[in-house]
Formats: structure tokens, C-alpha cells, sequence
């Protein structure tokens, strides 16, 4: 019964995987991409990792995931347009190494035994004692870097965001019909985001107080 679970969902994660590279919407490859997490989610609990499963469908499967497809939903990326292969090449060299990832992949499961271990050794392996206890203890360095880089990406990603100017003052073309919002246009006027709306390029300048070449200061 093990045997027949480990391989209906292992078959059931590479063909979300075939899927998620085969498909043209990328929409569709990220309902595919969430297929290989829940299956790999499956795998983990047969292996005595629960955390491992719920943190790969909640972490992965769940936020990560809702925030790809926001964004390309948000974006409303279309399906990719079929365009003639510049390097030919790739084809032989990617069967190539799909050839080879196989072979290592029956090598091991036919002629690699496992040595034997004692199951009083694993049986904490991946819950949430074992986990909670070596990133507290063990490895409690590495995970407060962790914790500090992602801070530090979060507020330099504020940063640029509030700081970063909408156009350059010597922008040579300026769109004509445009909507900004009073807090783009001053920044005092925070949070303030009452439309202003331009027909011009003229009108779209005078606001951003953006000047032509020729005038120089």
C-alpha cells in the first residue's frame, strides 16, 4: 500500500511538473506548480514529516502561490506567443540531460542500498520538537540572519517605493492622458488619493513640472 502511494503521487508530481513547463498560459503553469506542492505534501506526510507538509501547503501552496497568481492576474499576462528556436542546440542538450537525471535516478533505487538505521534514531525527524528545537538551539544564529535580511528587504523595498520619483526631470516624452493621484504629484499630501486627471502632454508636464531640453535653467 506504501509502495502504491509513493507512486501515485511521485507520478502525480511530475506530471504537474510536465505540465507546468508544457503549458503556454502561465496561469495555467501556476495551478500546476500548486498540483507538485500538494503532492509533494503528500510525500512528506508519508515520510513521518507532518510540519514539513503543512508548512509546504501553507507557506508554499497557500501565500506563495495566491501571490504569483494575484500577480499575474494583476498583470493580465497572456499565453506565450509560439516564436521560431534561435538555438537549436537546446533540444538535443536538454534530452541529453533528461537521459542522464533518469539514469542516476534508477541507479539509485535499483543498486544503492540503504544502510540500516535505527528507527529510535529518526523517529523525531521532521516534527515539530525536533524542527523548533534545532533552528532555538543549533542553528538559532543562522535563523535570526535570516529574520534580519527579510527585514531588511521589506523596508528597503518601502524605501524605494516611497522615495522613487515618477519621472526623470529630463524625460523627453510624457504621456498625454494620464490619472495621478495628489499624493504622487505632493508628496505632503499623504495617503491623499484623489484623482487628477490630464488630457495633455502639456497638462501631464505642468503637474509633474517636468520642462524640455531647451529650457534650461
Amino acid at each position: 500500500m506504501t509502495a502504491f502511494l509513493f507512486i501515485l503521487f511521485a507520478g502525480m508530481a511530475i506530471g504537474c511538473a510536465v505540465a507546468m513547463v508544457v503549458q503556454r498560459n502561465p496561469l495555467y503553469s501556476a495551478i500546476a506548480l500548486i498540483g507538485v506542492f500538494l503532492a509533494l505534501a503528500c510525500l512528506y506526510v508519508m515520510l513521518a514529516a507532518p510540519f514539513i507538509a503543512a508548512v509546504q501547503v501553507i507557506v508554499y501552496a497557500g501565500a506563495i502561490m495566491v501571490l504569483v497568481v494575484f500577480v499575474i492576474m494583476l498583470l493580465n499576462v497572456e499565453a506565450e506567443e509560439r516564436q521560431p528556436l534561435r538555438l537549436r542546440a537546446l533540444i538535443p542538450i536538454a534530452v541529453t540531460l533528461a537521459a542522464i537525471f533518469f539514469a542516476e535516478t534508477a541507479f539509485i533505487i535499483y543498486f544503492v542500498q540503504a544502510s540500516p538505521v535505527s528507527l529510535r534514531n529518526v523517529s523525531d525527524v521532521g516534527l515539530t520538537s525536533s524542527i523548533g528545537g534545532g533552528l532555538f538551539t543549533t542553528y538559532l544564529l543562522p535563523f535570526e540572519i535570516t529574520s534580519i535580511l527579510l527585514l531588511m528587504a521589506i523596508v528597503g523595498a518601502m524605501t524605494l517605493a516611497r522615495t522613487g520619483g515618477l519621472l526623470s526631470p529630463r524625460a523627453a516624452v510624457v504621456p498625454g492622458d494620464q490619472v495621478f493621484s495628489r499624493e504622487m504629484l505632493n508628496r505632503r499630501n499623504v495617503a491623499d488619493l484623489t484623482p487628477v486627471i490630464t488630457h495633455s502632454t502639456d497638462e501631464a508636464k505642468e503637474l509633474l513640472g517636468v520642462r524640455d531640453e531647451g529650457e534650461a535653467e
